[in-house]
C-alpha cells in the first residue's frame, strides 16, 4: 500500500500526540485508504470501521493504551484501532489464518483487552475491570465503546443499571451512527457539555424540573400550553434523562468526525467522578461512497472492487439464505399464521423481502435474542406459527429461552440457524459449531440439517406441519444446487436418505458434510473400498432404523458433522449403536474440543481433518482396525 506516510511512520498510539490538526486529518484519510484497500481484498466489516476512524484517533490520543483499557463492543469497528497499535503488517492479511483477526484478540496485542464477538457486552466487561482496578488500588481509566445497536440488547442495560448503582469511575462512549450531524448540534453540544460537567448545572437542572412539575393547570388551553412547554423544555435541556435516571452522567451529542471535539469531551470525562456516557454521532461507511450509500451491504462484506464497490463472486448457485427468504415468502402466501422474527439481521438472514411484502407479520427485535425466542413463544401460544431466524452463534445467547419458553411447553416454533458450522474468516466467535449439541439436549426439539438448498426448502414446508419446536441449521453461502424451484417435495422428517451403496464402510453424514462424504467415497472406490453414503438429514431424532440396518451391513460406520464432537450427532449414533448391540465399529469425524480460529473455510476443513482427502485417510486407517 502506498501513499500513507503518516501511518507508515507510526510505531504506536503515543506517536499520535506529536501530530497537529492537519496531520490528524490526513492520517484519518490514510487509515480509510488502508481499510478500504485491505477489506476489498480480504473482505470484512468495512462500514463500521470507516465510521469510527476519528473517534479511534481521539481515544488513543487522550488515553494511554494499554495502561488505560479500551473495550470495543463486538469489535466490528476495530480496524483503525489495529492499525494504530502496531499491526500494520498483520492487517495486510486481515482475517487470513496468518494475519490479523477481524476482531480484537488478546493473543494479538496488549491493546486488545478482551475477545469480543457478540454484542452488548462491553459495559459489563468495563464495569468488571473498573471494580478490579479499584480493588487492586490501581489508577487507570476504563473505556467501553458501544454502538447504538448494542443498546437494544438487555445485557447493556443490565450493566448500565449496575454501573449507575456502584458509581465506579467508568467512561462509556456511545457510537451512534443512526443520526445525522449538523453544525448547530455541534455548537450546542459544546456548550451543554461544559454545563453538564459543572455541579451548578446539575443543581439548576433539578430546580428547573421542580418548577416545571409544580406549574398549576387551569383550563383546557392552559393545560395544552403547559404540557407543550414541558415537553419542549425537557427535550431541549434534558435529552440525557434515560441515562441520568440510571445514575450515569451524559455528555453530548458530539460530532464523531471532529477529532478536537471528541478529544475535548474525552478529556473532560477523565476528570469526572462516577460513570459517564459520551454520545458520539458518526456516519457508518464514512469516506467511501459505496459504503455510505449502502452501509448494510458493507457492514460485513466479501472481497469487492474498490473502484466501483461491486462485490466480487456474485452469481452462481443461490445461497441457503436466499432460498430461505424466498421460501418464507411462498409459505406466507398460503399460511396466514406464519410470522417471521429476527434479531437485527433482516438482510443477513434473507428476510428483507418478507419484511417488505408482509410488514405486519415481520418483527426485528434488535440485538435481543432472548426476547426473540420468548416473543415467538407468545405468538405460538396465541395461535400463530413463528419462524425465528438467527445466526447459529447468536442463538447460543438464548438457550435458556429455547428450553424454558419453547421446548418445555412443546410449542410450534421453527428456528432457522443461518451460518451454522464453520463460517471462515470471522473466526471463533462466529463459527456455528455448537448448535447440534445444545439443540440435541433439549426435549421435544426436532433438529434438521439439509444437504442442499432444495432440502432446506422441503424441510421448511414439512416443519410448518409439526406441532412442536423444530430447528433447521444450514451453512453460510451457496449450496450445491444450481437451481431451486418453488415447489416443495414431500419429506418424511426423521428419515435418512441413502445416496450411495457400499459394503465396506457406511458414511453417515449431516448437512454440508454429505458432499464431503460423497467425494471421499469416490476416492475410496478408486482404491477398491466401497463406501455407502447416507444423508442423515435429521440429527434429532436420529433415524435409528437406518443406523441399525447399515451397522449390520458394514463393519464400520463413520459419522460426519460440522459441529463439535462433544454431544453432537456422532455421539448420538454411537450411543444408539452400543445400546442396540450393533457389531460395527463407530468412528466420528467432526470438530475438536477447542475454539476454531479464523481462516478460509476450505483451509479450516483441511486443518481439522474434515475435507474429503482427510476423511478418506481416516476411513483407511479405521478399516485396518476392523481387520478388513
Amino acid at each position: 500500500m502506498s501513499g500513507t506516510p503518516l501511518l507508515d511512520d507510526l510505531t504506536g498510539p503515543h506517536d499520535l500526540r506529536k501530530l497537529d490538526r492537519g496531520e490528524l486529518e490526513r492520517l484519518a484519510e490514510e487509515l480509510r485508504q488502508v481499510i478500504v484497500e485491505t477489506t476489498a481484498r480480504c473482505g470484512g466489516h468495512l462500514a463500521p470501521s470507516l465510521g469510527v476512524v476519528e473517534l479511534t484517533i481521539a481515544l488513543h490520543r487522550v488515553f494511554d493504551s494499554p495502561r488505560d483499557r479500551i473495550i470495543w463492543d463486538v469489535g466490528h469497528q476495530a480496524y483503525a484501532h489495529k492499525l494504530l497499535t502496531g499491526r500494520r503488517e498483520g492487517f495486510r492479511r486481515l482475517r487470513r489464518s496468518d494475519g490479523c483477526s477481524g476482531f480484537p484478540r488478546r493473543e494479538e496485542s496488549p491493546h486488545d483487552v478482551n475477545n469480543p464477538g457478540h454484542s452488548s457486552t462491553s459495559i459489563s466487561y468495563a464495569l468488571g475491570l473498573a471494580i478490579a482496578r479499584d480493588l487492586r488500588g490501581e489508577d487507570h481509566h476504563v473505556i467501553a465503546v458501544v454502538g447504538d445497536g448494542a443498546l437494544t440488547g438487555g445485557l447493556a442495560f443490565e450493566a448500565l443499571n449496575q454501573a449507575g448503582h456502584l458509581k465506579k469511575d467508568l467512561i462509556i462512549v456511545l457510537n451512534d451512527n443512526g443520526m445525522s450531524i449538523s453544525r448547530n448540534v455541534g455548537a450546542l453540544s459544546a456548550y451543554l457539555t461544559q454545563l453538564r460537567l459543572n455541579p451548578r448545572y446539575a443543581r439548576m437542572k433539578d430546580e428547573v424540573k421542580e418548577i416545571i412539575e409544580s406549574v398549576p393547570v387551569v383550563g383546557v388551553h392552559t393545560d395544552r400550553l403547559i404540557r407543550s412547554f414541558k415537553e419542549r423544555l425537557k427535550n431541549f435541556l434534558i435529552p440525557e434523562f434515560i441515562f441520568e435516571e440510571l445514575g450515569i452522567q451524559y455528555v453530548g451529542p458530539v460530532n464523531g468526525h471532529d477529532i478536537q471535539a471528541i478529544e475535548r469531551d474525552l478529556t473532560l470525562a477523565k476528570t469526572a467522578e462516577g460513570p459517564i456516557l459520551i454520545h458520539v454521532l458518526t456516519e457508518k461507511g464514512r469516506g467511501y461512497a459505496p459504503a455510505e450509500r449502502d452501509p448494510d451491504l458493507f457492514h460485513g462484506v466479501g472481497p469487492f472492487d474498490p473502484e466501483s464497490g461491486k462485490v466480487l463472486g456474485s452469481g452462481g448457485p443461490p445461497s441457503y439464505t436466499e432460498v430461505f427468504g424466498r421460501v418464507m415468502c411462498g409459505m406466507a402466501r398460503v399460511e396466514p399464521r406464519l410470522m417471521a422474527i429476527t434479531a437485527a439481521m433482516k438482510l443477513g438472514t434473507g428476510l428483507d423481502d418478507f419484511a417488505r411484502l408482509f410488514p405486519r407479520r415481520f418483527f426485528d427485535v434488535g440485538i435481543a435474542e432472548q426476547h426473540a425466542v420468548t416473543l415467538a413463544a407468545g405468538l405460538a401460544l396465541g395461535g400463530y406459527r413463528p419462524v425465528v431466524s438467527i445466526y447459529s452463534t447468536f442463538l447460543q445467547r438464548a438457550v435458556d429461552q429455547l428450553s424454558q419458553e419453547v421446548c418445555l411447553q412443546n410449542l410450534p416454533v421453527i428456528f432457522t440457524l443461518d451460518r451454522a458450522g464453520l463460517v471462515g474468516e470471522d473466526g471463533p466467535t462466529h463459527h456455528g459449531c455448537f448448535d447440534l449439541t445444545y439443540l440435541r439436549m433439549l426435549p421435544n426439539m426436532t433438529v434438521l440439517a439439509p444437504a442442499d438448498q432444495e432440502e432446506l426448502r422441503d424441510m421448511l414446508w414439512a416443519a410448518l406441519k409439526l406441532e412442536g419446536p423444530v430447528a433447521i441449521r444450514y451453512p453460510r453461502g451457496a449450496g450445491p444446487s444450481r437451481e431451486v424451484g418453488d415447489e416443495p417435495r414431500a419429506m418424511e422428517l426423521g428419515k435418512a436418505c441413502p445416496l450411495r451403496e457400499g459394503s465396506d464402510v457406511c458414511l453417515l453424514a449431516v448437512g454440508r458434510m454429505v458432499g464431503v462424504a460423497m467425494e471421499a467415497a469416490e476416492t475410496l472406490s478408486d482404491e477398491g473400498i466401497e463406501a455407502a453414503v447416507i444423508n442423515a438429514r435429521s440429527v434429532k431424532p436420529i433415524d435409528e432404523a437406518a443406523v441399525e440396518e447399515w451397522g449390520r451391513r458394514c463393519p464400520l460406520l463413520v459419522t460426519l458433522e460440522e459441529n463439535v464432537l462433544a454431544g453432537g450427532f456422532g455421539e448420538g449414533v454411537s450411543s444408539f449403536a452400543q445400546k442396540a448391540g450393533l457389531p460395527c465399529r463407530v468412528v466420528s469425524i467432526g470438530l475438536p474440543d477447542t475454539y476454531v480460529g479464523h481462516g478460509e473455510v476450505e483451509e479450516l476443513f483441511r486443518r481439522h481433518g474434515m475435507d474429503s482427502a482427510s476423511v478418506a485417510e481416516r476411513v483407511r486407517e479405521s478399516l485396518k482396525g476392523t481387520g478388513d
